[in-house]
């Protein structure tokens, strides 16, 4: 079951129609996060998306949607100010909390990191915000227009060039970012605050950052976004900055549900719609990615199968080692294993058991190269390589194993 997305709607602050996206895990959701884009953004910005993808993986549900008068949504941009954007993500707070769930995770970009500082501590279901790029003081959007700042003072308003569109800036607009204190919310947020900020930053300086860290209690984090733009348009940036949100997020929100089947847990293995070979691998509450390479047409974002293979062989044989060791009173500080497989002809595998040499044609062969760190004489290290063939792992590849396919419909 590939992630799932749906389309749904639901009226902002001014009663203007928002349009907003649901970005589903293809499990069980374990929270939900609310994303906000930044200043003349749209939620369909390839940042917005990465990370919900990401976080989608992990078991989190993520709304996006455009505010009042941008993207899809309905309304005047004209008449929104950052007030308004407060308000409009207090109405989508609102419509997660009465369909779904009120969201545990708020993440804001640019200007929407500012809006989601100051809307977070009217929210107790939140425990942890995430702002990327994000302005100290919602009065650092006005640089953006500052030549037209005197106009729009004289005559009330004035067309202003953003981004390669036009928009219409009150006087409203200015005086209500002014009278914004979003330092002096964020010392009464009360949530665990993630800052992600790139220092080369040239829309948002890294001093904004700073300012907020400082005034944010603990717990609080600060990671650098390095050689990133401000919208993170590169792809790399913006998976980087999705993969953190997604780790810092964890330790916050309801751990991941165990997997429903007999014990030991099954172990769950689903598609994910990203690419054509990525699978989500789910054990317990653990969450990996299987792939394959890109040369073969996978991402590779995880190990493939066969080397899943290979680490639970050279899992397995450490472990095996290890409980030998404590048994003898061994003086092993680390045992480390290598494993490297391999399709090969059995007639030319001159080291492969009788048996497998007999078969003929083609076989697998992995190669362990043991390395242990300790105080151990020759005969014991001969000993302890002769114990690694005990790993029940080693004994299952080696003497077979029964595998029965049932469809889960009839199962």
């Amino acid at each position: 079951m590939a992630p799932r997305m749906q389309s749904l709607s639901f009226p902002g602050s001014h009663g203007a129609t928002l349009a907003a996206r649901l970005d589903l895990p293809a499990g069980p959701v374990r929270a939900y996060a609310l994303f906000a884009h930044c200043f003349t953004c749209s939620k369909d910005l390839a940042a917005a998306r990465r990370i919900a993808g990401e976080l989608t993986r992990h078991g989190i549900a993520v709304l996006r949607f455009d505010f009042t008068g941008l993207g899809s949504s309905e309304g005047e941009f004209a008449s929104t100010d950052f007030s308004s954007n407060v308000g409009d993500l207090h109405a989508a707070i609102d419509y997660l909390r009465q369909h779904f769930e009120a969201p545990s995770l708020l993440i804001g970009h640019s200007l929407g990191g500012a809006a989601v500082l100051v809307a977070a501590p009217d929210v107790p279901e939140v425990k942890a915000v995430a702002v990327i790029g994000a302005p100290s003081d919602a009065e650092h959007v006005i640089q953006n227009f500052h030549c037209h700042v005197e106009r729009i003072e004289e005559e009330g308003k004035a067309e202003v060039e953003l981004a390669g569109r036009t928009f219409t800036i009150r006087k409203e607009f200015l005086d209500d970012l002014r009278q914004q204190t979003v330092r002096e919310r964020i010392g009464h947020m009360h949530k665990a605050l993630l800052v992600l900020h790139a220092p080369l930053d040239n829309i948002v300086g890294i001093d904004n950052a700073t300012e907020i860290f400082i005034a944010a209690r603990h717990p609080k984090s600060f990671v650098s976004l390095d050689t990133a733009d401000h919208l993170l348009s590169d792809a790399e940036d913006g998976a980087y900055a999705a993969n953190v949100i997604s780790a810092w997020a964890s330790r916050f929100i309801k751990p991941e549900p165990e997997v429903a089947g007999t014990e030991p847990p099954a172990v769950r293995v689903v598609e994910t719609g990203e690419g054509k070979f990525q699978n989500l691998v789910q054990v317990g509450r653990h969450r990996l990615f299987a792939d394959e390479p890109e040369k073969v047409g996978g991402l590779d974002t995880g190990p493939s199968p066969y080397d899943y293979l290979s680490i639970a062989l050279g899992a397995c044989t450490t472990m095996t080692l290890r409980l030998y060791a404590e048994h003898k009173g061994l003086p092993v500080e680390r045992v480390s294993v290598d494993v490297l497989h391999a399709k090969v002809h059995a007639e030319d595998c001159g080291d492969c058991a009788e048996k497998d040499r007999e078969r003929g044609g083609r076989i697998d062969r992995f190669e362990r190269r043991i390395s242990i760190d300790g105080d151990l004489d020759a005969d014991t290290r001969e000993r302890m390589r002769q114990i690694a063939d005990r790993c029940p792992v080693h004994k299952t590849l080696t003497t077979g194993a029964s595998v029965v396919t049932v469809l889960a419909e009839e199962d």
